[in-house]
């Protein structure tokens, strides 16, 4: 700093020093890097992160004041990208390969190993098969941490039932080789198996007899249902089997902090039996030796988050992980299942002819000449004359279940003379009817119209092209006055019913499950179910139409309304779901489709599309779909390859999501194998 002039004022020249001292800062001087662990003092994290580029394991040094708590699959804060982030430790190791200096770790958040080995090696097999990251798949394989939870003290282990081999048998007796299927898996063996359950079996009880025999070879089994009505039923199956306390449930309903603790019984070993959701699969249960999917058709096996996977595919890829059993099972046999089955991965357990024809008995309103002799508009009419009689005739001796495939009360509208579609005048929508009172009004944009008129011939009457569960159990209330009548649906589900007469309108996936079984059981509107666009729309139908069908009691009777001759319906009459999913794995066969192919959508904006195809590196056998129009500007490409290069598939596409993550490209959904197209 220069000096102060000679004729300057002593006190100026007092007081430029007092100032330079007071600007200037003191340096500070970095703190003593920490010590670090003798033992093992390399971390190797995965760091959550949503970029695909960035979706490895990276080293990080362990500060000797965390050697304890930094074990393999504990939650840990690290520093990256100049930030704090989340991360799960997946080893520890003596050597990096990094030259440079290594970062430590921040902290560990808790000391709870929460992700163990098999789970990681399981999130990135899910994540390589469906071409997403690890850290996604992560975010539905461990709920968030509850502290308060994770403090208190496990469930204590309850000591193992005695195993009753003589009831398992007796519950399977009427599925063919179920008896030495269950004996493998109380030896310790791996037996897989696709099950066709027959009508009017308790499932629930056969599934929870599979656990016990499973758990009395000393390994734990893992339960995947769709919905908390199922798993409602397989939980109290299994406290009948095995008592109380030998199982838990994870679900999401269940709320953070229930699920977590929980999830910590299973992942500490207190609890080696789960039933739960899809989210399951993922359980942390230890000796691992029975997978279980049940209903593996239903879409809600499928996840609706990246990167899409399927219950049943963890599932498979964990038993092959794991070489565990595994027991894929359903009133309708998917074509996936079925390709297990014909591929030798898996035996079929099915129920004989003669205990098929036994349990049920299923019709077809107006199928012959004969009926159409005693009900000419069988065919055409909504409920025909045989519909009111089956009806009446099994309210004699308990419930009737019809099932309609529409909610509410009359979701579409038409002009009543000229059959034109009634649409809101504001927006075109859609109109509706809430009610057999209330005006119609718009789906979309909730608009009311009281003075509707035709805008094509000014008629101002309407009909109901298509009917819902309400309108339907008006309907019904009508013609059978002095009957319970009640509905199930939408937000209003019914889960049991008693052995009362009445007559019960629901929904699929909404049909209550009656004390002794169903008298009889109606299926209208199947020409509805069957006229859907879109790749399973057969099979999904007779999903629906057996699950509800196998409601009823043993000896009960089912009707259906609709198409004789269609294939779907003909396996219905014969309870062929097996061979119903032979057909159609061989049509998709022809036409290139999954399970025969890998096939995945790429769908975004079109230049993005673009550029995903220009990057992909095309595996043997390559095909490409489009890319076409789809949504709200949006564009979508198919691609598909044969299934023995669906791998192949898979990892080109895991790639090129990594190298567009690494350009900040723009953003595209990429689906693997999805339910539907």
């Amino acid at each position: 700093m220069p000096r102060p002039a000679p004729d300057e004022p002593r006190e100026q020249q007092e007081l430029l020093p007092g100032l330079a001292r007071a600007r200037v800062r003191p340096t500070r001087r970095p703190p003593a890097p920490e010590a670090v662990a003798d033992v093992d003092p390399v971390a190797r994290v995965l760091v959550d992160v949503p970029l695909a580029h960035l979706d490895r394991s990276f080293d990080y040094a362990v500060p000797a004041s965390m050697a304890d708590d930094a074990r393999p699959g504990v939650r840990v804060k690290v520093r990256f990208a100049g930030r704090d982030a989340d991360g799960f430790v997946l080893e520890r190791a003596t050597t990096s390969d990094h030259a440079g200096s290594l970062t430590p770790l921040r902290r560990v958040v808790s000391p709870e190993p929460v992700l163990l080995p098999v789970i990681a090696a399981l999130a990135a097999d899910v994540a390589e098969r469906y071409a997403g990251t690890r850290s996604d798949v992560l975010r539905l394989a461990v709920p968030g941490r509850h502290a308060a939870t994770e403090a208190k003290e496990s469930v204590p282990l309850v000591p193992s039932p005695v195993h009753d081999s003589a009831a398992g048998d007796a519950a399977w007796a009427d599925h063919g080789p179920a008896a030495a299927y269950l004996g493998h898996l109380a030896a310790g063996g791996t037996p897989r198996a696709v099950w066709s359950a027959a009508p009017g079996t308790d499932w629930p009880a056969l599934v929870a007899h599979a656990v016990a025999a499973t758990v009395a070879g000393g390994r734990g089994a893992l339960v995947v249902v769709p919905d908390g009505k199922d798993v409602a039923r397989v939980d109290a199956a299994l406290t009948a089997v095995l008592g109380a306390g030998q199982h838990v449930l994870l679900t999401a309903d269940a709320g953070p902090a229930r699920r977590y603790h929980d999830f910590l019984a299973v992942a500490r070993g207190r609890r080696r039996v789960v039933v739960g959701t899809r989210a399951a699969a993922f359980a942390p249960v230890h000796g691992l030796g029975l997978v279980v999917i049940w209903d593996d058709g239903d879409d809600l096996h499928a996840e609706p988050r990246a990167p899409y996977p399927h219950a049943r595919e963890t599932l498979l890829l964990r038993a092959e992980r794991e070489g565990t059993a595994a027991l894929v099972g359903g009133f309708a046999t998917t074509v996936e299942a079925e390709q297990l089955v014909r591929s030798g991965w898996a035996h079929l357990l099915t129920a004989s002819r003669e205990t098929l024809r036994s349990r049920l008995t299923v019709s077809v309103a107006g199928a012959d000449e004969h009926a159409l002799a005693r009900d000419p508009l069988a065919r055409t009419t909504r409920v025909p004359t045989e519909v009111h009689r089956a009806i009446r005739d099994a309210l004699a001796d308990g419930p009737v279940l019809v099932q309609t495939p529409r909610a509410g009360y009359a979701a579409a509208l038409a002009c009543e003379r000229c059959r034109t579609p009634a649409r809101c005048r504001a927006c075109s929508g859609p109109l509706a009817l809430g009610s057999a009172t209330a005006p119609p009004i718009c789906r979309w944009c909730g608009t009311v119209h009281e003075g509707w008129a035709c805008p094509e011939c000014g008629h101002r009457g309407l009909r109901a092209p298509v009917v819902g569960e309400a309108r339907t159990a008006e309907e019904l209330g009508r013609s059978f006055a002095g009957t319970v009548v009640r509905s199930s649906g939408g937000d209003r589900v019914l889960a049991t019913l008693d052995d009362e007469p009445a007559i019960v309108v629901a929904t699929p996936g909404a049909e209550p499950v009656a004390a002794g079984g169903y008298a009889a059981v109606v299926l209208l509107d199947t020409w509805l179910a069957l006229g859907l666009a879109h790749l399973r729309a057969a099979e999904e139908a007779l999903r629906r139409w057996m699950n509800a069908v196998a409601l009823a009691r043993p000896g009960g009777r089912a009707v259906v309304v609709g198409d004789p001759a269609h294939p779907a319906v003909q396996a219905l009459v014969r309870w062929d779901p097996s061979g119903f999913a032979a057909r159609e794995a061989a049509e998709r066969r022809e036409a290139h489709l999954p399970p025969a192919s890998r096939l995945a959508t790429v769908t975004g904006e079109a230049g993005a599309v673009d550029d995903v195809l220009t990057l992909l590196a095309p595996p043997t056998g390559f095909e490409l779909l489009g890319p076409v129009p789809f949504g709200d500007g949006e564009s979508r490409a198919v691609v598909r390859v044969p299934r023995p290069h669906g791998a192949e598939l898979s990892r080109a596409l895991g790639e090129v999501q990594r190298v567009r993550s690494a350009r900040k490209l723009d953003a595209v959904r990429i689906q693997v194998d999805p339910p539907t197209l």
